[in-house]
């Protein structure tokens, strides 16, 4: 483990892996760098991997009152220990932080966005507003335990699976993740694709999804990809959102010039 700080004082902790130019991977809600290990793994094959804790997660610190500029200046922290730019991956909600570094003009060499969980639902933005009202309600009362549950509602979950993952590790190390759910509440906006900010990303972008993600994800694929000029769409074949590093990492390679 690696450690830098960001503009604010904050503490980032990174793993390093790999040989090859440098690729950091931005992690998505309820996440930290340990869930996307695997991920990080597969890509070292073709690039040396920042893989780095979001603030609030893992060993990173934080700093309040949150910010979506915060996180990335984080994140231009990160590019400046890889050497100063960088191949970007982002993950879901992480995609959309990556692209809104893209949009303010970080050095960004590539920009490969795997499901941005965005809705093309003309109700998106009042079920964002009613998610991120409870979800901010539960953790100002302290209580992680209902709004991780509320999360994982959220994206699909069924109840009765809720209910039988609150006595497992990961549901106790999701605990610990908790109050970083309001960051990529604030990351993702309205939940619809912010079309005016993307188009001022100028960098080569891949926006992937899976065939066996739900529908809307290849649709918000579309869409986002539609809203950046230098941005195309490809849907992997048998993936679904927790995509597998030895699927996506020669996708990505072959992106950014290294299959």
């Amino acid at each position: 483990m690696q450690q830098i700080m960001s503009a604010d004082g904050t503490t980032i902790a990174f793993d390093q892996l790999g040989s090859g130019p440098p690729i950091i991977v931005v992690a998505g809600a309820s996440c930290d760098r340990g869930a996307d290990a695997a991920i990080a793994e597969a890509l070292g094959r073709h690039f040396t991997v920042l893989n780095y804790d979001r603030r609030g997660r893992g060993d990173s610190t934080d700093t309040l009152p949150y910010a979506v500029s915060r996180e990335v200046d984080d994140l231009r922290a990160v590019l400046d220990a890889a050497g100063g730019s960088a191949s970007v991956l982002g993950l879901s909600s992480g995609a959309v932080l990556a692209a809104e570094a893209a949009a303010s003009g970080l050095a960004i060499d590539h920009l490969i966005m795997w499901e941005p969980p965005f809705s093309t639902d003309p109700d998106g933005p009042r079920r964002a507003k009613e998610y991120a009202d409870r979800l901010h309600d539960l953790l100002a009362a302290g209580r992680r335990d209902d709004a991780l549950a509320h999360f994982m509602t959220l994206v699909g979950v069924p109840e009765d699976v809720i209910a039988g993952m609150r006595e497992s590790e990961h549901w106790r190390h999701g605990l610990s993740l908790a109050p970083t759910l309001a960051y990529d509440a604030a990351v993702m906006g309205d939940n619809t694709v912010p079309a005016q900010r993307f188009a001022r990303i100028g960098v080569p972008t891949l926006v992937l999804a899976g065939t066996q993600s739900p529908a809307f994800m290849r649709e918000a694929a579309r869409h986002t990809a539609a809203a950046i000029p230098a941005a195309r769409t490809e849907i992997l074949d048998g993936q679904d959102h927790n995509v597998a590093g030895v699927v996506i990492a020669p996708v990505v390679a072959a992106f950014a010039g290294r299959s």
